[in-house]
């Protein structure tokens, strides 16, 4: 799914690093430009991976006009086109070139080691050029006020390579990822930075450590959640900057589906939870068998709009992130680029605004669990998981 369609799973990263002097827009233009997707469709090749234009995946000039660019944010794609082969089509013709190979050569009785190896090459190489890449896309928004990129995957692999490409690419500049530790250091007020430095676990500065030692981030914030969903209004205040303005109310809860799960000397046990609920009868027995939620389906609304996302505790990744559908007033007189301009900004601002109520949602979860109050709220929750309110 691209980044523009209604729904979309997204990571996100910092960009770290100082690009050189000059026009930016100019410099990345030409080192995308640089790295550009080379197509492998008329030749042999195996693999190409480079870079494409969002708007159309099958262009890869970005220095002219700068089409990549939209106001302060850059989009481009990550493609990549690779040629796969079945091992057993493979065997298949291999074993036949080797019979015709043994018929043309009587005195042999077997098909020696190095000429097997010979025919084998020839035969993938002619089932190469004879086969057509399989394509696949990932598209990424850089916003550059912000120094946020937004990638349109979850996968592990895929986010290695782009944050391997974009590093080549951007000689200078590297990628952060934004993991659950670094988005709550942008989002705790001064006041509680002290007790959130005393919160992490981690022993190092490494990102993985980061991840893997503060998960209590995660299973907190979501267990927090779920206590309010249950036991109170649902009704939060924007806290952070963005397209809303702060204070403004909105409401948000979990539902849908619920993934649960302990480590213990048997192994990882999970539990998946899934269906609108009405008591959370099944999450509230797993709790009290000490299971942790991990993931999570999450609801904001504000006014007549609604955002849904189903949050990875672990790594605070955003699966299945939808938000209001891209409405544009189609006009006769408007050319289709501005209406893929309008269409653009359009999405990035719904984006963008259901991450504020994320953030602010978080942010409240923080001043809570880092404040003064939290050893009484967790009393509570105690409580409540114990049956006794």
């Amino acid at each position: 799914m691209g980044i523009l369609s209604n729904t979309v799973s997204i990571c996100q990263f910092r960009v770290a690093g100082d690009p050189p002097e000059g026009n930016l827009f100019d410099w990345i233009a030409e080192n995308l430009d640089k790295q550009a997707f080379r197509s492998i469709e008329d030749g042999a090749e195996e693999l190409s991976i480079g870079w494409v234009r969002t708007d159309d995946y099958q262009l890869s000039d970005f220095t002219a006009g700068q089409p990549f660019r939209r106001d302060h944010y850059v989009s481009f794609t990550l493609r990549r086109d690779q040629r796969r082969i079945p091992s057993a089509l493979l065997k298949a013709y291999q074993k036949v070139a080797e019979h015709e190979f043994l018929e043309a050569n009587p005195s042999f009785f077997r098909v020696p080691k190095q000429k097997r190896e010979e025919i084998k090459d020839a035969v993938r190489l002619g089932l190469l050029v004879r086969t057509l890449p399989a394509p696949a896309m990932y598209d990424a928004v850089w916003d550059t006020d912000k120094g946020l990129v937004t990638l349109a995957s979850l996968s592990a692999k895929v986010i290695d390579q782009f944050e391997s490409e974009f590093k080549k690419s951007f000689p200078g500049l590297r990628l952060l990822m934004l993991h659950p530790y670094s988005r709550a250091e942008g989002l705790v007020p001064e006041e509680l930075v002290p007790e959130l430095e005393k919160a992490n676990l981690a022993t190092t500065e490494s990102v993985l450590d980061l991840i893997r030692a503060n998960q209590w981030l995660g299973q907190d914030f979501l267990l927090w959640l779920l206590y309010q969903t249950l036991n109170a209004s649902g009704e939060h205040r924007v806290l952070t900057s963005g397209p809303m303005g702060k204070g403004e109310p909105f409401t948000a809860f979990l539902n849908d589906r619920l993934l649960l799960q302990a480590v213990g000397e048997a192994g990882t046990q999970k539990v998946t939870v899934a269906g609108a609920q009405d008591d959370f009868r099944e999450v509230l027995s797993a709790l009290r068998q000490g299971k942790s939620i991990t993931e999570a389906t999450i609801h904001m609304e504000k006014d007549e709009n609604a955002w849904k996302l189903t949050l990875k505790g672990e790594m605070f990744h955003f699966g299945s992130y939808r938000c209001p559908s891209v409405q544009i007033e189609k006009d006769s007189t408007v050319d289709s680029q501005m209406e893929q301009e309008a269409v653009f900004f359009e999405r990035m601002h719904l984006l963008e605004s259901g991450l504020q109520l994320f953030d602010s949602l978080l942010a409240t979860f923080l001043g809570e669990r880092l404040g003064g109050s939290w050893g009484a709220a967790r009393e509570a929750i105690n409580r409540w998981l114990g049956g006794e309110e």
